[in-house]
């Protein structure tokens, strides 16, 4: 899972007449120390590698001692229109998640109201139906939608019984624990440029295309053009694909994260290998993660 991140949501007094989107209104500033790397100052102040390039326009990954870097807040002044709906989909939690936190007894916001914005808590994977359940109680208990507990269970109907299982998560984990197994049964497999096989050998979007086409995900063939595509995740989960920058600017290598700061990859050294984020090689040349599933 996710880890749980609390955000600050800091509704303006005053409204700025041509703002269309929400705009920070504080950052903290730092000093490159020795042996910092985008990566690690990520990791370290819980922001993504892509936010810390995007604030301080930097052109590469490359930082030197001395550099002062801003570090994005998650502060920001939204424009009038809000709702609990919009703020839940934004920080991709639910309204029942932000009613909880800060002890809502309604959906009303105000201007200038403060709210702290938790992530997606954590849901059990699966829920045994009790007497009185209904989908709607249970939705609300696990803050799930009723479509999805529907979805993920193929209901075609609202009823419910007693000692029924269901499944409160879809098939996600499970789908990056099977494309992992995929990816590591290739291990040793060799390195070829433009290789998308194991008989012919892989180069390292072939390899990634191959593994996800196993699993019925469809990714495009070059590493540009699935950097182009996904879903932009802050810190990579299982399954997920991380991006470095390597022989061109630009995305040029990529990976599926395993957990713990490794990843399985087409090298071109090494063939299928597993490797860690914090190789000096790796590490600052680390440009983001996305999801495709």
């Amino acid at each position: 899972m996710k880890k749980s991140l609390f955000k600050k949501i800091a509704f303006a007094t005053s409204i700025l007449s041509c703002s269309a989107f929400a705009t920070s209104v504080s950052a903290q500033s730092i000093t490159v120390q020795s042996g910092d790397s985008l990566w690690k100052l990520a990791q370290k102040h819980d922001v993504s590698t892509q936010e810390l390039i995007e604030a301080n326009n930097l052109s590469s990954n490359t930082l030197h001692i001395g550099q002062s870097l801003t570090i994005p807040s998650n502060m920001y002044t939204v424009q009038p229109g809000d709702s609990l709906w919009k703020v839940s989909q934004r920080f991709n939690t639910s309204i029942q998640a932000i009613k909880r936190e800060n002890q809502l007894s309604s959906n009303v916001l105000h201007v200038g109201q403060d709210l702290s914005v938790p992530e997606q808590a954590g849901t059990p994977s699966t829920y045994h139906v009790q007497y009185g359940d209904t989908l709607w109680i249970i939705s609300q208990k696990f803050d799930v939608s009723i479509q999805n507990i529907m979805d993920w269970n193929d209901l075609s109907s609202t009823q419910l019984y007693p000692g029924q299982t269901l499944n409160l998560k879809n098939h996600q984990n499970h789908l990056a624990t099977n494309m992992i197994e995929t990816a590591k049964q290739y291990m040793g497999t060799p390195y070829v440029w433009g290789g998308d096989y194991p008989s012919q050998g892989f180069d390292c979007s072939g390899f990634l295309q191959y593994v996800f086409g196993k699993h019925d995900v469809e990714i495009p063939r070059t590493v540009a053009t699935i950097y182009q595509e996904g879903t932009f995740v802050s810190k990579p989960e299982r399954g997920d694909l991380v991006f470095f920058e390597t022989y061109k600017p630009g995305a040029s290598h990529a990976g599926i994260y395993l957990g713990n700061g490794k990843f399985v990859h087409a090298s071109s050294s090494k063939g299928v290998t597993v490797s860690s984020m914090s190789n000096v090689y790796w590490e600052p040349r680390y440009l983001g993660a996305k999801s495709y599933y």
